[in-house]
């Protein structure tokens, strides 16, 4: 290692070599410039070196020895060059430049000069001021000549009762504290002028005695002539301006030098009347940046941090009506000495070379001057070559140690460098201890440490275990200060190393040992680069895999953006830490940001990092302008706010409008992406703002704030009202509605509506009407006839385009006429269907809706018995002349009406048709009962069926075994032509076995659905043994009565259930034998039926699932009725309902007694 300055050395070998071996002087601290103020007790002049030997101190005093103890007032410090002079009596004599030296066998060390001034108490003299009398008009200059002092020095104009002297541009003070007057005025005139100076570092101010200005006015005619009364102003002498500073004496121009990096202040008053106006420019050199600041009304022009650029010639000119007085200031800029190169000292071998360099530049240029331990070098100097900038010494010898010392001035100033320099011979020094133990864990690099002290300079080798050759392989590097680096180590890396140091004089050597532990420590930060929505949460992990002999020096610690979090990162405990979890709740755009996990082990240190990314909204877009005016558009921009990592979609553009609906927010348009710009298509005849919101995909950002007003001029409607219609009316009447035109459509004011119409194929001219609402009525106009009707939007600026006519009908009433010719065609048992002719279409009256077909019972055909009609009806819509009607009873005598209806009610009823319904098949039989069981036969009683539908012919008795499993046996037929039989005995049963039984009524035209029952057949020989023994036991008794009550509630709930009206689908799985007249209607769509109590078309459910015959009929869906609600799907379904015209129950929940006929597939 070869050796430099001191400075480079480490901080541990400078503190050895300066305590074992002998070392120059060197000043480690001094004062400066002291001022020695009257209020304290003592001051202390310090100067501080360290040395070895330890330096002794000596001081000069403006070039001379000065002794410390030449006066008792000097306390001076033991081991020290600092003193201290104590304030007391006169101490005037100690003002002066000092420097301490301090020296010891090696050489000598120079302070810098230390100035110490010895102030004295400024005052004013004693003196009588004579009064000033001055004319009206005349420059008057008051001096204020403050006593010397300290700086910095504040001077006040004021009266006697310490208030301020106004200052304008005609009175104003100048740097020195003179008061000048441009021309004076009467109210100048006083007796108290007085001048005060304040020194704030002496504590001090100071007050000259008070000035009297007298301003009188001279006449010009003292006779009694006319002329004698002139005005004041005749006497005003007017005059171009003269410059008062600078002097007229300076001449046009003077020099002005300022310090580098100081303030400039240049200074111009004026007199003259009327009072001279001042500016300033730069005539030469390059301008400044900034313009120049000017003081005190414009008379003193301000640089403050002096550049080279600002050199150069200024002028100031003083201008009134009557001229202009000019000067002008040469600046030059100068600086005191700065250093470019200081001499560097060193430690040095004996017999090696040495360059001391110096240089410094100021303006003007510094000269510069060498000292050899403080004393200047003289011709016996045995160096090589001396110049100003250079000394240099060839083969050092060890009384070569010295302290050079370089000073450079020029009248700005003095700076002094000193460089020791040391002349050594010493065999190496290892500073690092002996045996040291290193570790590290594989693939990180071992620092080995080797410092050395020697000179000459030592040869440093490092060897390994047993091995004399030195470590030479690519991952072994030698640092200068002796450390070896093993790069990217590896277990087989560890052992005993040994640094071997040697130079001309001896050498040494130490150990050291190396032990690679296990695998580097490893990390994973979870999520990667998260990106999380604003106010959502975030948990990040911190996954850590490291040597497990390391586990109690193993940290995590967490950072964001470099700067480590604590445990209780917020306040609110909002960031959680929680060893390898960081978790952030309610995150904010604040935790955006670098999120690092740091682990470390006594042996490595490891990070992970995460990036959080925090999405959010956009802010508020800014700035918005209004440029590019038309009558119909304005291009509006606007700065984009922060998108918060989610970029811009779009933008909304929003206006409001103050005539017609103020603070009413309405989307104008839309731009698309990062579009700060788009043109707007404007309305007439408003006055828009315009606001701005941005979308990304978070969501909208807040509105931004609002655009100046932009209002546009008034024009004629550019459209006309539209969805003209004609409403319900009376007959003899028409209303005309239309949708009014919006606020943004009326373009001008005085919006009215010219509403035109005339009678359709009649020639007439139109009627006009003028209108300011939306509608017009007409009266007396003939029932439902057609009109054609225009409107057309009109104000004060002109009428809209030219209107579109529609037709539109006067008002309706109800038909008067009935349907002729109306005809039954029975289809079956249930279902008939009707014809008859419309009525003409003058006889309509109206837009005709369609037909009603009502119909009612009268009797039945079983019985004779006539029946209290109940009335029920279906609605056909639209012109058509025949329809079907279904849910009819069978074998009953009907009468049938037709009427035509329209928006306005319903016509007459055609006359009375009167049809009969063939018989039909029987509905179940009531009930189904099993009276006795034997172990081979069974009784069953049946009763007879609600509706017969016609004359009964007998009973069909079915069974059949059935299991548990399902399967059921072959079915067994008894036919009962007995109509009046209610019960039957089957036989041949077999024991034990279980039985389902089937009963069923029937007609001419068939038998109906059965009733059904199972029970189980009695064992071989216990049915006698079982009847003997319990049926006359009571508790037998009890049991059969509640198990016949029981079942009688479940057949009356069953019979409810089947009977009960709502909506009516087949659900159920056909009979194993079904009617032959259940199946025709299965395809069939039925319309709306009524009837006049509301009630629930009975039997309607097994009427149209079985009861109607088969027919030949061909027809299709249309041919049945239609209800209110929506007739046809688009399917060929049929959407209809059963309705009456009271309203006493209710089937389905929409209030109305409805049910729907769904169709078997």
């Amino acid at each position: 290692m070869s050796f430099l300055d001191l400075k480079e050395k480490p901080k541990s070998m400078l503190i050895f070599f300066l305590a074992v071996y002998n070392n120059l002087p060197t000043i480690t601290e001094q004062s400066h410039a002291q001022v020695a103020y009257p209020f304290d007790e003592d001051f202390t002049i310090k100067c501080e070196a360290r040395g070895n030997p330890q330096p002794t101190f000596n001081w000069t005093k403006d070039g001379k020895p000065f002794d410390l103890l030449s006066d008792p007032r000097i306390v001076p410090s033991n081991n020290s060059g600092t003193f201290v002079i104590q304030n007391r009596g006169i101490i005037t004599n100690f003002q002066g430049k000092y420097r301490c030296f301090a020296s010891n066998v090696l050489g000598t060390a120079m302070s810098e000069e230390i100035e110490l001034i010895v102030p004295s108490v400024p005052k004013f003299p004693k003196e009588k001021i004579e009064p000033l009398d001055v004319e009206h008009g005349d420059s008057v200059i008051l001096h204020c000549n403050p006593p010397k002092g300290i700086p910095p020095l504040h001077i006040y104009w004021m009266n006697i009762d310490l208030q301020h002297i106004p200052q304008d541009e005609r009175v104003s003070m100048s740097l020195k504290g003179d008061l000048y007057f441009a021309n004076v005025e009467e109210n100048d005139s006083r007796s108290d002028y007085c001048c005060f100076a304040a020194f704030p570092r002496l504590r001090t101010i100071v007050q000259k005695m008070p000035m009297t200005l007298k301003v009188s006015l001279k006449h010009a005619n003292d006779s009694g002539s006319p002329n004698a009364a002139v005005t004041k102003a005749n006497f005003i002498k007017e005059r171009k301006p003269k410059l008062l500073i600078p002097p007229e004496s300076a001449g046009s121009s003077s020099s002005v030098t300022v310090i580098k990096g100081g303030v400039l202040l240049l200074e111009c008053i004026a007199e003259g009347l009327p009072t001279p106006h001042l500016s300033w420019v730069k005539v030469t050199g390059n301008l400044p940046k900034d313009e120049p600041e000017t003081e005190n009304f414009g008379k003193i022009l301000k640089i403050d941090q002096v550049t080279a650029a600002d050199e150069g010639t200024y002028q100031c000119t003083a201008s009134n009506p009557m001229g202009r007085a000019k000067h002008e200031f040469h600046v030059h800029v100068e600086e005191p000495p700065r250093w470019i190169k200081e001499p560097e000292g060193g430690v040095y071998s004996v017999g090696t070379n040495l360059v001391l360099l110096c240089e410094a530049i100021g303006n003007p240029e510094p000269t510069i001057q060498w000292k050899l331990n403080g004393m200047p070098i003289d011709s016996k100097f045995r160096g090589d070559a001396i110049s100003a900038r250079e000394i240099s010494l060839t083969n050092l010898q060890l009384q070569d140690s010295a302290v050079y010392q370089c000073e450079a001035s020029n009248k700005h100033g003095t700076i002094l460098a000193s460089a020791n320099v040391n002349v050594l011979n010493i065999a190496p020094l290892i500073l690092t201890s002996d045996g040291e133990n290193y570790a590290t864990v594989v693939g990180y690099s071992a620092f080995l440490h080797c410092e050395i002290f020697a000179s000459p300079a030592a040869d440093i080798r490092w060897t390994k275990d047993d091995s004399i050759e030195p470590l030479s392989t690519l991952r072994y590097e030698l640092n200068k200060n002796g450390t070896l680096e093993i790069k990217e180590t590896k277990k087989e890396d560890s052992g005993s190393y040994a640094c071997w140091a040697a130079n001309s004089v001896g050498k040494r050597a130490i150990t050291a040992n190396l032990d690679i532990r296990g695998n580097a420590t490893k990390l994973v930060v979870t999520p990667k680069n998260p990106r999380v929505l604003k106010s959502h949460s975030i948990l990040l992990k911190c996954q850590s895999e490291y040597d497990s002999h390391l586990k109690h020096s193993f940290k995590l610690s967490w950072r964001k953006d470099g700067d480590e979090l604590p445990v209780n990162s917020t306040e609110d405990g909002r960031i959680i830490l929680d060893r390898d979890t960081l978790f952030i709740s309610s995150v904010t755009l604040e935790d955006q940001g670098v999120y690092t996990c740091v682990a470390s082990t006594s042996l490595d240190r490891v990070t992970a990092e995460s990036q959080l990314i925090v999405l959010d909204v956009p802010d508020p877009p800014e700035d918005l302008q209004l440029s590019e005016n038309q009558n119909r558009s304005v291009r509006l921009s606007w700065k984009a706010g922060a998108n918060h990592n989610s970029p811009i979609n779009e933008s909304i553009i929003e206006f409001e409008e103050n005539r017609w609906e103020p603070g009413r927010w309405q989307e104008l348009t839309r731009t698309p992406g990062n579009d700060t710009t788009t043109l707007l298509s404007l309305a007439p005849y408003m006055n828009y703002q315009f606001r701005v919101v941005s979308v990304n995909a978070v969501g909208r950002s807040q509105p931004s704030k609002p655009s100046l007003r932009y209002a546009t001029p008034p024009a004629a409607p550019d459209k006309n009202p539209e969805n003209i219609r004609v409403e319900a009316s009376e007959p003899n009447e028409m209303v005309m509605k239309w949708e009014p035109l919006k606020p943004v459509e009326r373009n001008g004011p005085g919006l009215e509506y010219k509403v035109s119409w005339r009678q359709r194929g009649v020639e007439a001219d139109w009627n006009e009407e003028m209108v300011k609402k939306h509608s017009l009525t007409l009266r007396n106009t003939p029932t439902f006839v057609p009109y054609e009707i225009k409107v057309q939007a009109v104000n004060n600026l002109g009428s809209g385009p030219e209107p579109n006519v529609t037709i539109g009908y006067s008002g309706e009433d109800v038909p008067d006429a009935a349907p002729s010719g109306v005809s039954v065609d029975i289809v079956n048992s249930t279902l008939v269907k009707v014809f008859w002719f419309g009525i003409p279409r003058d006889r309509v009256r109206g837009h005709l809706r369609g037909y009603k077909v009502s119909w009612w019972k009268t009797k039945s055909m079983l019985d004779g018995k006539r029946h209290h009609p109940e009335k029920h009806f279906l609605t056909f819509v639209g012109d058509r002349n025949y329809g079907m009607i279904p849910g009819l009873e069978p074998f009953s005598e009907f009468r049938l009406t037709v009427l035509a209806y329209n928006a306005k009610g319903d016509g007459p009823e055609s006359s009375p048709v009167v049809f009969e319904t063939p018989e039909g098949v029987p509905e179940q039989p009531r009930f189904l009962r099993i009276l006795n069981f034997d172990k081979d036969s069974v009784t069953l009683s049946w009763g007879l069926p609600k509706k017969a539908n016609g004359h009964l012919t007998g009973y069909i008795l079915q069974y059949q075994i059935i299991n548990e499993t399902h399967e059921i046996g072959p079915l067994n037929d008894v036919s009962v032509t007995n109509r009046s039989t209610l019960s039957w005995r089957l036989s041949g049963l077999s024991s034990s076995t279980k039985y389902k039984f089937y009963v069923k009524a029937c007609t001419v035209k068939g038998c109906g659905k059965p009733v059904t029952e199972e029970g189980l057949t009695m064992a071989q020989g216990t049915y006698a043994g079982i009847y003997d023994g319990i049926s006359t036991q009571g508790w037998f008794i009890g049991l059969m009565c509640a198990i016949a009550l029981l079942t009688l509630l479940l057949l009356t709930i069953c019979f409810v259930r089947r009977n009960k009206g709502g909506k009516y689908s087949v659900k159920e799985k056909e009979d194993l034998h079904p009617d032959p007249e259940a199946q025709s209607i299965k395809d069939e769509i039925f319309g709306e039926y009524s009837d006049s109590d509301e009630k629930p078309l009975k039997g309607s459910l097994q009427s149209i699932n079985g009861d109607i015959k088969a027919t030949e009929s061909a027809d299709s869906l249309v041919d049945y009725g239609e209800g209110e609600h929506g007739m046809f799907n688009e399917d060929g379904s049929f959407i209809g309902a059963y309705s009456g015209s009271k309203e006493k129950g209710s089937v389905e929940s929409t209030g109305s007694s409805t049910a729907t006929f769904p169709l078997h597939a």
